[in-house]
This record gives structure tokens, C-alpha cells and sequence, in this order.
């Protein structure tokens, strides 16, 4: 019986994540999986336990209150449910921080009304919903938060989580373009080694209440930021930036599913306005074994990589696949500005790929729509939506997330947390399963109706 891919890229992720962690000249890994630059920060390793014990947004036992104190910390859940932050977003200053979403009993945690940015450095997040929203505000009004970004951070993994209906980005790296004097400096100043892994970034809400008007965006990786890795995400109904690479940035993409992107997928862009005064720097994209798939709002004729601006980009690119929404093969590279910038098509990839465990593009789709996005195990009704839609070929951009929900409503559960039952150094469960989870993975979600349908009598 041939192998599935699902189970073969958990399997060799693990064994490498083993290997490399049991090696005499290699620090121990985040968790098992981990990748990239970033992939062997401590996060809260060796601090205090800070137990979340209530859903209110702020306040003793709330999640923000521990993610506020300084000092290494591990926030862990004794209550599962939904956090409504009212519109504010939530903050991340102190460094050496885990946030492990996979310790919470039931539906998990998902905050709404919000978004969060990282503005430290060694931070470790996993197993979050975050669905900010427009939360009704007019259009052009001003709520403009991104559901997840970095903000001239460094040493950052955001695994496993579901980043949806961002009114900016989705799922970001940001940060000051020039700090300092030289291209080394202005990299030291930005975003830098940032992990994104196993995350579902999706629906970012397009002619919303962002003050620029249409702002459906996937991910922004800003001018100069480096080391940034986004392996086995999905990517589904974003206008463009799936991602958007700046002047000067480096990325790596492996095995990435992009779905519906409407005027652009891959895309970089230096532009002259933003860098007068400023020697340009040439940018580099690695990208191998990723999958783009049309859909319902995809241009035709959409290229897998566009170049605009006025700068030049390195490209490696190796068995990537890009179709439109009947399969039929779709350009690799394209432009949206007639200017004087090059591609530069490289040899050999551009940034380190050992380490990885890297599936045939025909995997790809399978593989990462059984495991992207927060708890896999127990997924809420969004992401099942989504991840369903994606693998049938369904689903849009969209303007508000009432067009397709609202922001979900869930019964509070609470369960003690036992350390003993975790490795504390990994936050992994000993037993090998999580908090809610009753079979392995991948699960089949059924509906009531559907359930007694293929029950026989």
C-alpha cells in the first residue's frame, strides 16, 4: 500500500527534526518540525508556567496579562473558547515567549477582533485562531490591523495557526526600511529569521474599512527583511501578496498551496519611491515544490511570479506548479511594471534547503490541506470551510466576513493543565495526542445530518 503523502512528510519531519536535535554541534529544536533560521530558538523554554484561565481580553489569568509579563514564559490553557479584544490589537514586546494554543482543552483558542504583532525577538506561537474581521466598521474607516505580523523582530515560528480575514495582511514580516548606515544594518532593523509553518492564511477582507481602500492581502515580507521561510502553508482567496517579497528581501518557499490569488500570487517589488536616496538591493526568492491553483476570482493567464518596481530579483525555482481553475498550465513569470528590473534566474537555490523536508509538487495539496492551520485534529467550522472549498475548487474574495460567517460562537470549556503529561522543553504531549483530538490525523469533519447518513443502521 503505497505511503500517503500527509503521513511521509510528518514522518521524515520528525525523524529529521530528531536527528538534528541529537546531533553533538546542534542546539536543541522548538519543537519537533521545526525550520529555518529561526528554528532553534528557546521561545519560553526553561521559564515560568502561566496558565490562561479566562477568555476575558485582559486581567489576571488572561492571556494578554501573560503575554504582558517579562522574563522567559510558556503560556499554556486551562479554557478553551473564544477572546474578543474589541478591536485592540495585542502586542508582543518581552522576548522568550511560547504561546503553546495546543495545550487548550476543546475548541482551542480563537481571538477575535484583533490581530497580534511581535515586536521582540525568540517568540514561539502555535495552534491559534485569529479571525480579526471588519467588525461592521465602514468602509475606508481606519480599522486596518493585520492579523499577524512581526515588527523588526527576529528568531520568530508561527506554527499551525489559521490567520484569517485580516484587513491588512493576513500573515506578515515588517519593519523599518533603513536603520542604520549599510545593507547589513538595515537588515539587523527589520524583521529577520522568521518562521511561518503549517499556518492557514486566508479570506483577507478586500474593499473593507482599510483606509486605501481594496486590501486583500496575503503576506508582506518588507524591504530588506531576511531569512523568512514559509514552508507548507495554504494561502486561499487573497487579491495578492501571496506572498509580496520588498526591495531587497530574501525568502524561501517550500511547499506552499496558493489558491484563488486574484491579480497576483509571488510577487516582488522595489519601488523607487520608497527607496530615493538609497542604492538598491537585488532580492532573492527560492521557491521549490510549490503548488498555485486558480479559482474563481484568478486572473487569466496569472503567472506563478510577477516583477514590479524598478529593482532586480535573484529566482531560483524548481518543480513548482501553477494551473488555472481547470488545470491548465499557467505562465511562471510575468510583469506588472516596464521597467528596467531583472530576473535572475540562479543555478542553486538562493538560501539554505537542508533540513527540509521537501514533497513532489503532486503531494503538496494533498499533504498540507490534512495539516495547515491551528489544532488539525479539531478544526472549527472556518477552516473547515475553507480547506473543503480549496480542495473543491469552491470559495471567493470577500468584502466582509458575513458574506461567509460571522466570528464564531463557542461554548467555554475548562481543564487543568498537567505539566507532567508534556514536554515541557517542546510542548509536545507525551501520550502523543492533544487536548481534544480522539483519532489520528487527518480527520473526515462531519456534519450531524451527514454523520447519521453514513452510520449504518
Amino acid at each position: 500500500m503505497p505511503k500517503k503523502p500527509w503521513i511521509t512528510a510528518l514522518f521524515l519531519a520528525v525523524s529529521l527534526s530528531s536527528g538534528s536535535a541529537t546531533a553533538a554541534d546542534a542546539a536543541p529544536l522548538a519543537f519537533p518540525g521545526a525550520v529555518g533560521p529561526a528554528a532553534e530558538t528557546p521561545g519560553g523554554r526553561g521559564g515560568q508556567i502561566l496558565r490562561v484561565t479566562t477568555l476575558a481580553p485582559d486581567g489576571p489569568g488572561s492571556l494578554k496579562a501573560a503575554i504582558d509579563t517579562p522574563g522567559p514564559r510558556i503560556i499554556v490553557f486551562e479554557v478553551g473558547g473564544v477572546i474578543d479584544m474589541g478591536r485592540r490589537a495585542i502586542e508582543i514586546t518581552h522576548p522568550f515567549l511560547t504561546i503553546a494554543g495546543q495545550t487548550a482543552p476543546g475548541p482551542g483558542i480563537t481571538l477575535i477582533r484583533t490581530g497580534i504583532d511581535v515586536k521582540t525577538h525568540d517568540v514561539v506561537m502555535r495552534h491559534l485562531r485569529v479571525y480579526t474581521g471588519v467588525d461592521g466598521q465602514p468602509k475606508r474607516s481606519g480599522w486596518e490591523a493585520d492579523t499577524f505580523s512581526t515588527v523588526a523582530a527576529h528568531n520568530v515560528i508561527v506554527d499551525h495557526c489559521t490567520l484569517m480575514w485580516g484587513i491588512d495582511e493576513n500573515m506578515s514580516a515588517s519593519g523599518p526600511r533603513f536603520t542604520g548606515k549599510s545593507v547589513e544594518d538595515w537588515r539587523k532593523g527589520t524583521s529577520r529569521n522568521i518562521t511561518f509553518s503549517n499556518n492557514l492564511a486566508a479570506e483577507g477582507l478586500a474593499d473593507a474599512s482599510h483606509p486605501k481602500g481594496e486590501h486583500s492581502k496575503g503576506s508582506l515580507i518588507h524591504d530588506n527583511a531576511t531569512g523568512i521561510v514559509f514552508y507548507r502553508n495554504v494561502w486561499a482567496h487573497n487579491v495578492e501578496r501571496n506572498p509580496l517579497i520588498k526591495g531587497g528581501g530574501q525568502a524561501l518557499m517550500i511547499n506552499n498551496l496558493i489558491y484563488n490569488p486574484q491579480h497576483r500570487a509571488v510577487h516582488y517589488n522595489l519601488m523607487n519611491l520608497e527607496w530615493v536616496g538609497h542604492d538598491y538591493v537585488t532580492g532573492q526568492i527560492t521557491a521549490v515544490g510549490n503548488v498555485m491553483r486558480g479559482g474563481n476570482d484568478t486572473d487569466a493567464g496569472l503567472p506563478f511570479l510577477m516583477l514590479g518596481g524598478d529593482g532586480d530579483l535573484e529566482y531560483y525555482g524548481k518543480d513548482n506548479l501553477a494551473v488555472d481553475r481547470h488545470g491548465q498550465p499557467l505562465p511562471e513569470f510575468g510583469r506588472y511594471g516596464e521597467t528596467q528590473a531583472k530576473l535572475i534566474r540562479a543555478r542553486a537555490p538562493l538560501a539554505p534547503v537542508g533540513g527540509y523536508t521537501i514533497l513532489p509538487v503532486r503531494d503538496v495539496e494533498t499533504s498540507v490541506l490534512a495539516t495547515a492551520g491551528a489544532r488539525p485534529w479539531a478544526r472549527d467550522a472556518e477552516e473547515i470551510r475553507v480547506l473543503f472549498f480549496v480542495a473543491e475548487g469552491r470559495g471567493d474574495v470577500i468584502d466582509d466576513e458575513k458574506e461567509v460567517s460571522d466570528y464564531p460562537k463557542v461554548k467555554e470549556v475548562r481543564a487543568p493543565f498537567v505539566a507532567s503529561d508534556w514536554d515541557l522543553a517542546t510542548m509536545e504531549p507525551k501520550s502523543g495526542r492533544y487536548p481534544g483530538q480522539t483519532a489520528p490525523l487527518p480527520q473526515e469533519n462531519l456534519s450531524a445530518r451527514d454523520r447519521a447518513s453514513r452510520t449504518a443502521n
